[in-house]
């Protein structure tokens, strides 16, 4: 299984509220910048997902976007929600999912017109296999009520306005220069340039809830923006479970290790690096606390840990600031090297302990800590 959660964004509430129906015991991250993540694992699934409400439109969710991958570094970053069909074939509650992005709102106004000058983000082998695999099993759809949605894969078309008419001037833009795009939307564009910068996995999933051409206030009333997203959000959770599987360098079926690959198992004391004759797939590290060689290592890691656990909303101020005076108070103790003076260290590392108790990154760090402090007592 990844170590990394799988990211969703959406833009609207009713979006973010079908995928978070999909996470078990969701629990709130909070970005030291004040945006708000609900991770939690997926129901039936391995992945752990972490969802965001990321707003309407490209530049929103591309900062939205970025600030996601520097603050997981996901196993891949989905956005899910809903589009306007843009092809005949795309029928209402179909899903449609993006081989390729287009900004179509680039270009050049010159004396004879406007002319395009095309921006494409195409998604990768890796994300459109495991799509069309999902798609393929037909086993995504089961929870969803009715006939299952067909899934189609092509370009979607993302532009900064919402399109409801087949004869208006951004309606004959897309004809004439985007004409093979099958959806149009708001963020696709945003999303898949954050993910090309950051050289992100990135998956754009929409459910059609209407056609673009002037009866969107029908469908709405029709109550086509729920169920469109729902098959969005179930494709997209299987989908996420199989993007994890990837991430995780084994194959997602059988979960087998490969043929003439090396385990490296560590414990007690015992340190491993890389022992391997062929290396398949990429080489991973474990991000966890390190045999530490001395406490003064300890907790200079720890100090790191803590600030970065603060930066990504794992832990509030004022929780940071007790269990970094409590840090504060552990080095010089240690440096007294007296009696009185371990017996403090003690103690503060056990405050730290349990004021950073729900932060299982945290608590294995104070945790060696506390190993390596009671051999000095």
């Amino acid at each position: 299984m990844s170590r990394s959660p799988v990211v969703i964004l959406t833009a609207l509430d009713l979006e973010y509220q079908a995928v978070r129906e999909k996470l078990v015991d969701p629990r709130l991250r909070k970005h030291a910048q004040g945006t708000r993540f609900e991770v939690g694992r997926l129901a039936g699934g391995r992945c752990e997902v972490a969802l965001a409400h990321a707003g309407k439109g490209n530049q929103s969710a591309a900062v939205l976007a970025e600030r996601a991958i520097a603050a997981f570094t996901p196993a891949a970053l989905l956005f899910v929600g809903v589009a306007g069909a843009r092809r005949s074939h795309v029928a209402l509650g179909d899903v449609v999912v993006a081989t390729h992005i287009y900004a179509y709102h680039g270009g050049t106004s010159e004396d004879d017109g406007f002319k395009s000058r095309p921006r494409v983000w195409e998604t990768s082998h890796a994300v459109d296999q495991i799509a069309r695999h999902v798609a393929r099993s037909g086993s995504w759809a089961r929870d969803l009520p009715g006939e299952t949605p067909k899934v189609h894969f092509g370009p979607i078309a993302a532009g900064e306005v919402v399109l409801d008419s087949a004869h208006s001037a951004h309606a004959r833009w897309l004809d004439g220069n985007y004409n093979d795009a099958l959806a149009v939307e708001m963020e696709g564009a945003g999303v898949a340039q954050a993910g090309h910068l950051n050289r992100a996995l990135v998956a754009v999933i929409r459910g059609v809830s209407d056609r673009a051409d002037g009866t969107k206030e029908d469908t709405d009333r029709a109550r086509w923006q729920p169920r469109a997203v729902a098959g969005a959000a179930a494709f997209a959770a299987v989908l996420a479970d199989g993007l994890a599987d990837e991430d995780s360098g084994r194959p997602a079926e059988t979960g087998e290790h490969m043929p003439g690959t090396n385990q490296n198992i560590a414990k007690g004391n015992a340190f491993v690096g890389v022992q391997a004759g062929t290396v398949y797939g990429g080489v991973r590290f474990d991000s966890g606390p390190r045999p530490y060689g001395d406490l003064t290592g300890a907790l200079v890691d720890l100090r790191g840990r803590l600030k970065r656990a603060r930066a990504v909303g794992d832990l509030d101020q004022d929780t940071y600031d007790a269990a970094e005076a409590e840090l504060t108070s552990a080095d010089e103790a240690l440096r007294t090297n007296t009696p009185e003076g371990r017996v403090t260290l003690m103690l503060a590392l056990k405050k730290i302990r349990g004021l950073i108790a729900d932060v299982a990154e945290l608590t294995a760090v104070v945790t060696a800590a506390i190993a390596l402090a009671r051999v000095l007592s």
